[in-house]
């Protein structure tokens, strides 16, 4: 069997998640290579040390320019904030590694065209961290999109909703809250959460046209970890907006680190001329479905345990009827980016596509400001 020996960059909670996705990989797909997590860089060495040894990593490193550099490194993955993207994955690219990147690709939609330029020149198979794509009752949900299933697709809002940043003396900035210092992040929810829902909605239901947002900072001033002085929050802590896809479909899109209750609240739904459907990440293995076609008396929402061994990815795993969770949606991404290297045939998304989502988070952020329709440019 091939090895494909793995340097993550960074140590954090997707590094977490990534790791296991790794690890696990060739226990459950019959692949040609065997993963190995090599090496894991991290500026602190003793915290890099003590990721490794929990984690299986061969060796640690402090400067990601030395992991690649390395000649025994065959994947960067970046788990890093977002401003160190760019420099990362084109150096990786131009190394001739393979890159997996943490999403979003970049901080805006002008620094992830470079990255794009320079990851195809390489000519590198390289992906893009959205994971949610490979929940299995959302792979099965496009399934049901491409067979025509749902018909014309009038509607499609999604909304993903967190309570974490209420606490006005929450600070910003330094390694455990870089996603409120916009230096770091380039933007708050609609970075770091609707990036998400975006790229779920271009994957299942087309390219956007246009769109209208509205954006708040709930907390103009925070005290920042980094200087230790009040400094201005630069993040969007909300943003709603609305959408035209090219297909003619109506979105509605919501994201808030305001909402008391919930954690981790991401939904959709999906309204055709002949069919619903509707996924809602806390009950992340059934896909709510509605059939205009049934029997009048029959018709109504029925829900799809998505366990069986036809359904997406179900049958690399237990028998039908027990569940699975969110990290399996890594392992699902790793299968596929793996399996595309080895067929030669990209698995998605791949930074191109990543920048589709990109340049809709740039038009929405403006529209933010301006509060006027902004087209969404095409790369």
């Amino acid at each position: 069997m091939k090895t494909l020996n793995v340097g993550l960059v960074g140590y954090g909670f997707m590094g977490k998640a990534h790791s296991n996705a790794f690890a696990q990989v060739n226990h459950f797909f019959n692949l040609e290579h065997q993963v190995k997590l090599k090496s894991v860089c991290g500026r602190t060495k003793e915290k890099a040390e003590t990721f490794a040894k929990s984690w299986g990593y061969e060796s640690t490193e402090t400067d990601w320019r030395e992991l690649i550099k390395r000649t025994d490194i065959d994947i960067i993955d970046i788990c890093t904030p977002n401003d160190s993207h760019a420099e990362i994955a084109e150096a990786a690219a131009k190394a001739g590694k393979m890159i997996l990147c943490e999403k979003p690709l970049a901080l805006n939609g002008a620094q992830g065209m470079e990255m794009v330029k320079t990851v195809e020149k390489a000519g590198v198979p390289n992906m893009v961290w959205y994971n949610y794509r490979r929940i299995p009752a959302v792979t099965f949900a496009k399934q049901l999109i491409d067979e025509g299933r749902l018909g014309r697709i009038f509607h499609y809002r999604a909304k993903f909703l967190q309570d974490w940043t209420i606490n006005p003396d929450l600070p910003q900035g330094g390694a455990a809250l870089w996603r409120l210092d916009v230096g770091a992040a380039g933007s708050g929810v609609t970075g770091d959460l609707l990036a998400h829902c975006i790229d779920t909605a271009l994957w299942l239901n087309g390219d956007m046209k246009n769109v209208t947002a509205i954006t708040e900072t709930f907390v103009k001033e925070r005290m920042h970890n980094l200087t230790g002085k009040v400094e201005k929050v630069g993040i969007d802590d909300a943003c709603s907006f609305l959408s035209v896809f090219d297909n003619g479909s109506l979105g509605n899109f919501e994201s808030t680190r305001y909402a008391r209750g919930h954690k981790a609240l991401y939904t959709f739904e999906i309204n055709g001329e002949n069919a619903s459907i509707s996924w809602d990440l806390h009950d992340l293995h059934r896909l709510q479905w509605f059939d205009h076609n049934d029997q009048g008396n029959l018709r109504g929402w029925r829900s799809i345990h998505v366990t069986d061994s036809d359904h997406p990815y179900m049958k690399q795993w237990w028998v039908p009827g027990l569940s699975i969770g969110y990290e399996h949606s890594f392992i699902h991404q790793v299968a596929d980016f793996i399996q595309g290297v080895e067929t030669g045939k990209p698995a998605y998304p791949t930074f191109r596509d990543a920048q589709r989502t990109q340049r809709v988070c740039d038009a929405v952020l403006t529209s933010g400001k301006d509060h006027q329709w902004h087209n969404v440019a095409k790369d």
